[in-house]
């Protein structure tokens, strides 16, 4: 069971890296993992944002987690 506690420092440890590029692998169900690199760039009280810049094309994609997500290791992050 998932104590308030444990998400707040979850989500104390994800503002302070706000502007930091992480890497980033997130499992997506039925053995499906994706990887990839962005910039923690908002924070909100249930949910973060990420932006990930595509390399061969001039788009930028925006991705969200919730801080559970990362509670539970559905999301695991690295500091770059």
């Amino acid at each position: 069971m998932m104590k308030q506690a444990d998400v707040s420092k979850v989500r104390r440890e994800i503002i302070s890296h706000v502007g930091s590029r992480v890497k980033i692998k997130a499992n997506r169900g039925r053995n499906k993992m994706d990887i990839t690199e962005g910039i923690i760039t908002e924070t909100y009280p249930s949910i973060f944002l990420i932006k990930i810049e595509d390399g061969s094309s001039d788009t930028v994609k925006t991705m969200s987690f919730s801080y559970a997500d990362v509670l539970t290791k559905d999301v695991q992050m690295m500091l770059c």
